[in-house]
Order: structure tokens, then sequence, then C-alpha cells
């Protein structure tokens, strides 16, 4: 069975629109296109890439996948992610009917959850998400994630697409390594940790006010 790894740039709030330019997706009004580019720093040149440096093939959503499409194959061979994202396969979850020019594309069309879950049940190397935040939403709310390996970067950024929506399946995770750079930028990588898990810290003989403040919630609920 393959795992799949959501690799993200996410602001302190969770966006995780247009990290690398103002063109990139300016979808609904989004004005902080680029807000990654002043963080970056030999650190997270690091952490990116012993993410590439094991096999994986990409897996993307349709506006990534044209995103990545008209960067990296131009970039140059000085570049060593252009060469190595045009080598690896790229699984596109896409509604569209035309072709996929990008070397070694393959569509997922119709149910993306059923295509993905096939994917993933079969063998070869991970298979890594970037950016692609419909999709995601998608795998998460049907709890395909493995693991995530995040760069969360100390900045607000308010409206934008986001990382976690309302139907991400629960799940604890533990933090299996992390680093910071020297801009602040938090890299972490992820993993299950089966469900979530809970406590209290209420007293064992509750207060006359926390009994009247549980019986307002039940009224007001």
């Amino acid at each position: 069975m393959r795992k799949i790894v959501a690799g993200a740039f996410v602001s302190l709030d969770g966006v995780m629109q247009a990290p690398g330019g103002p063109p990139e997706d300016p979808t609904g009004g989004f004005a902080h296109g680029g807000w990654t580019v002043p963080y970056w720093d030999e650190a997270m040149g690091a952490f990116m890439g012993a993410i590439f440096s094991q096999p994986f093939d990409l897996l993307l959503g349709r506006k990534t996948y044209e995103i990545f499409a008209a960067h990296w194959p131009y970039v140059g061979e000085d570049d060593p992610t252009g060469p190595l994202f045009n080598r690896v396969t790229k699984y596109v979850a896409t509604n569209g009917s035309g072709p996929l020019d990008w070397v070694n594309s393959v569509a997922l069309r119709g149910d993306v959850v059923a295509e993905v879950t096939r994917l993933k049940q079969g063998d070869g190397p991970m298979l890594l998400t970037q950016g692609s935040t419909v999709l995601l939403r998608a795998l998460l709310e049907h709890d395909l994630v493995d693991e995530f390996r995040l760069l969360t970067f100390p900045v607000i950024l308010g409206a934008g697409k986001r990382l976690f929506g309302p139907g991400s399946h629960p799940g604890a995770l533990t933090l299996a390594s992390h680093a910071v750079s020297t801009t602040g930028v938090m890299m972490g990588i992820y993993t299950r940790a089966g469900d979530v898990a809970t406590g209290t810290f209420e007293l064992p003989e509750p207060s006359a006010a926390e009994l009247a403040r549980r019986q307002r919630m039940e009224q007001e609920g």
C-alpha cells in the first residue's frame, strides 16, 4: 500500500493560497500572493530537498498542476526540482476532458476519492501532494492522508484557501521531527497517531457556578 503525504506551506492561520507569487492564484481577490518568498532560507531548502530525495509521485489538483506545468518545465537544468518534477509521475484530479501536456501526467477523472483510494492500495512510491487545496479537502474528509509535512510561516493572512476545513476527519498526530528556519518558519513532519484522545481538568466535585454554567449551555445549545 502506498502512503499519501500532504506537503504544504501554511500561514499561522492555516491559509495555503498562492504561496509562490501574486499571479499564482488571485481567486476571491486574494491580495497576498508570494507571502512565503521573504522567509526562504537554506534550512527550508534542505527540508524540501529531504522530501524530494525520497521516491515519490505527485498527486495534484488541476489548478496546482497548471501552475506547476507552466513553471517547472521551464526553469532549466541548473534547478534540480524542474528535471525531477518532469521525471516523476503526476496524478492529476480533474473534471476536464482536455489533455495533460506535461510529460508523465495521468488524469484522475470521475470519482477522485475512489481513484486515489485505488492508487493508495497499489504498489509504488509515496503519493506527495503540493498545494491542491480542493483535492486535499476531499482526502482529509475521507481520512486518506497518512502524513503531513508542513512549513508553517509566522504570518497571518486572514482570508484565503485553507488546509483544514470543517469536513476534516478527526485524528491525533505525532510530531515525528521538527526544525525552525532562521526566519521563524516551523518545519514539521506529522504522522498519524490514532483517534483523538480527550481528558478533563474539571474539579472532582463541580462547583455550583459550574453546574449553573452547564445548565445554561444546555439551554443555549
